[in-house]
């Protein structure tokens, strides 16, 4: 076993905290020259006119005052404490944050892309909406569906849409009032039962089998003609696909009920199966876990809805539609749920979808979800032994291990102990805690980009905290030792938040 600083462990050289810029103020320092601005009766009756007495302000903003390359510096700093996919590993899982290929940035970021104004005529944007109507075939393509939507902004915002679809059709047939019941596996993710309730609907929870899957006699006990759907998310959210899927979808579908895709774990399927082959009805797909779109920050995002003949009618409106000569946006949806975002979606993530998948194609996707579940099941084989593995076996993308051996070790240590440990040597933590099925669960996702040498590393790591857990527990219940913040308070944090800083208002 390798020693933790043979691993680059920098617990002695702890990062600094970088102060706010009103600290680094010196008055009189500009970072940028303007000229003056012509102060006149009719410039000072003009912003009178349009901001009210209110909002004025009556005395000059508190900026700080720096120079230009001092504020440039401060800000690059501050960059350089946040943890990134082009500076270090994510094992994250759930959440998949990979590599997203920077050729994709390159065609995207084109000024035929870029500058295009979201009300630009169909008639001067032929091709932008040839890319949104190759992109949904594209969409159709690898998940078997007839149609989709490109509207939603992210996959939560797409799976309330596809909820809306499955509400709307139920009303269309005069049962809305009958088919009151979501059923929601225990390991779902926590967007399915909060997405099923703001839909209106009645959240039945059913419990997992002793083999991480979908149980069939809670399932059957669970189904009823108050039925409207199940939501599912195969591979499930331990890693692990639903063998029982045809005969989940079969029964559903007896008593009238519709099957939602939660299309979060597509990645670990692509190319093998399609979500459409399986019975589902209704999905969305997470382009940035799938694709080359971005992940984190907030957005923007692109969480596009796709669906079979039943619930074609129901799309949100418009859609990229093409008559054989022109293409266009096809608004005549008499029993459409309606426009869901801004304009038609974010274009520019449509834009690096696109390019995603026409770089690799069939086969090449096919591959990357290959690649997804060789790399998690190199891991978690290597790891067997070390970590406890509550639902062993093959997994697909992600696997769940957990701190059962560390914490028999030290009754200290625990699954949030050992992330934090994991900081300090530059891997971010994984997702820890989820699914809730899985106690003290560290969820384990490679994806397909990470290389053997950065796995081996990875691996090495998680042995050598394994063997501090051991030998020298302090240093992992103390941990992090070189991050700017160290060990926090996470209760007092989440129920006592203080997020006010001093800006010298």
């Amino acid at each position: 076993m390798s020693e933790p600083n043979t691993l680059h462990s920098t617990a002695s050289h702890p990062a600094p905290l970088e102060d706010s810029i009103f600290d680094k103020t010196s008055p009189g320092t500009w970072g940028v020259s303007l000229p003056a601005m012509e102060q006149t009766e009719q410039v000072e009756s003009h912003w009178q006119t349009f901001i009210p007495e209110g909002f004025r302000r009556k005395t000059n903003a508190k900026l700080p005052e720096v120079a230009q390359l001092d504020a440039v510096r401060h800000f690059v700093r501050l960059s350089q404490l946040n943890h990134a996919i082009d500076t270090g590993f994510y094992p994250l899982g759930s959440c998949t944050m990979k590599y997203n290929p920077k050729v994709c940035d390159y065609y995207y970021s084109q000024d035929g892309l870029t500058t295009l104004h979201p009300m630009t005529p169909e008639s001067q944007s032929q091709g932008a909406l040839r890319l949104v109507y190759d992109l949904q075939n594209l969409l159709c393509d690898v998940t078997g569906f007839d149609a989709f939507s490109i509207q939603p902004a992210a996959g939560a915002q797409g799976e309330l849409v596809g909820m809306m679809m499955v509400k709307a059709y139920f009303e269309e047939r005069n049962e809305l009032e009958q088919r009151t019941d979501v059923i929601v596996p225990d390991a779902a993710h926590g967007t399915n039962p909060a997405t099923a309730a703001m839909c209106g609907f009645n959240v039945v929870e059913i419990k997992s089998g002793t083999d991480g899957c979908v149980d069939l006699d809670a399932l059957k006990a669970a189904l009823s003609d108050k039925t409207a759907a199940i939501m599912l998310t195969n591979p499930n959210t331990l890693g692990l696909f639903e063998k029982d899927i045809l005969t989940i979808s079969q029964w559903v579908h007896e008593v009238g009920g519709l099957l939602y895709y939660d299309g979060a774990n597509l990645n670990a399927v692509m190319g093998h199966a399609k979500p459409a082959e399986m019975g589902f009805d209704v999905m969305h797909i997470n382009t940035h876990k799938t694709f080359a779109t971005p992940h984190g920050g907030g957005g923007p995002g692109c969480g596009p809805v796709g669906v079979g003949e039943t619930l074609k009618p129901f799309l949100p409106k418009p859609v990229a539609a093409f008559d054989g000569k022109r293409y266009y946006w096809d608004v005549e949806r008499p029993l459409s749920i309606g426009r869901v975002k801004t304009f038609n979606g974010n274009f520019e993530m449509m834009a690096r979808s696109v390019m995603y998948i026409l770089a690799y194609g069939a086969l090449g996707l096919k591959q990357v979800s290959t690649d997804a579940v060789l790399n998690a099941n190199y891991v978690r084989h290597q790891l067997e032994g070390t970590y406890d593995i509550q639902f062993n076996g093959l997994c697909k993308h992600e696997f769940v291990m957990n701190s059962k051996h560390q914490h028999a070790a030290d009754e200290r240590i625990n699954t949030l102990t050992i992330a934090k440990r994991m900081m300090d040597y530059g891997i971010h933590p994984m997702t820890v805690y989820f699914p809730l099925v899985a106690k003290e669960a560290m969820m384990i996702e490679p994806t397909e980009t990470e290389s053997k040498e950065t796995l081996d590393r990875f691996i090495e790591v998680m042995k050598a905290i394994d063997e501090e857990c051991r030998n020298n527990p302090e240093l992992v219940i103390n941990a992090p030792h070189t991050m700017p913040i160290k060990k926090v308070d996470e209760v007092s944090a989440a129920r006592k938040p203080n997020l006010n800083f001093y800006c010298g208002c």
